[in-house]
């Protein structure tokens, strides 16, 4: 069970990867703009930032998963409900059905075993989704369990209200999916963008050793790829900002 999905925690190996990952890029970037370890070290406070990018990325993505896996948690649950089971049994029925598609230690399957273990403690189906929610911070999943704790509290059907709303869940993902799609080449574009300046600096670096030399080692020189350097992350972040849209 995860506290917050929000807060995603790095494991090790994920640690040492996106450590190195960064350290690359910062190496990268002050041997081609400064030429020098000192560039290397001045710019090494972005490997954190790069760090902390990759953190939102990880977060948005086991989000974006967990939605999907709440589809068919959901499209099970109204398959007992329909089937006459009671709201408490029904969840457990979605759990086996859920078996079937996904393995134990997957995100929605850890979820409703969870909310399983709390319902048999005596705590409110209701209760027990709102928390889910509030932990998630999935619109999806928030909408869901706000609709099931009214309709529960004012007697609604449950089934009806659960089928309509895994239908608009439903509607919506494929919506999400279609942006996602269409975002993507997008985003290829964009990182091919984002790797031109530092394609440009190598190729001269190269081809014409002694052409950017008054560019180093001096202050006027400094000064000049500092601005440059600021450019380039300053329009770095706008690309990403552009084609980051929220689904």
């Amino acid at each position: 069970m995860i506290i917050d999905y929000e807060d995603y925690q790095y494991s090790l190996r994920e640690n040492i990867r996106y450590i190195l990952q960064g350290t690359l890029f910062v190496s990268i970037l002050g041997i081609l703009f400064y030429k020098s370890i000192f560039g290397v070290l001045l710019l090494s406070p972005l490997i954190l930032f790069y760090r902390k990018k990759k953190r939102v990325q990880l977060s948005n993505m086991r989000k974006w998963k967990l939605n999907l896996e709440f589809r068919d948690g959901i499209n099970s649950l109204s398959a007992a409900l329909s089937s006459g089971y009671a709201v408490e049994n029904a969840f457990e029925e979605a759990w086996k059905d859920l078996r079937l598609l996904y393995k134990e230690d997957s995100l929605i399957m850890r979820e409703f075993s969870y909310i399983i273990n709390q319902i048999r403690m005596n705590i409110t189906v209701e209760k027990a989704l709102l928390e889910f929610a509030e932990r998630t911070g999935v619109e999806d999943i928030i909408n869901f369990a706000e609709i099931f704790a009214i309709a529960k509290r004012t007697g609604g059907d449950l089934v009806k209200v659960i089928r309509t709303t895994a239908n608009a869940i439903n509607d919506k993902i494929e919506v999400k999916r279609e942006i996602i799609t269409l975002v993507t080449a997008k985003k290829h574009e964009a990182d091919i963008m984002k790797a031109i300046p530092p394609g440009i600096l190598l190729y001269l670096n190269l081809s014409s050793p002694g052409f950017l030399n008054p560019l180093y080692g001096n202050i006027f020189g400094g000064i000049v790829m500092s601005v440059l350097l600021i450019v380039y992350l300053a329009a770095y972040l706008l690309a990403d900002r552009i084609v980051a849209i929220e689904v």
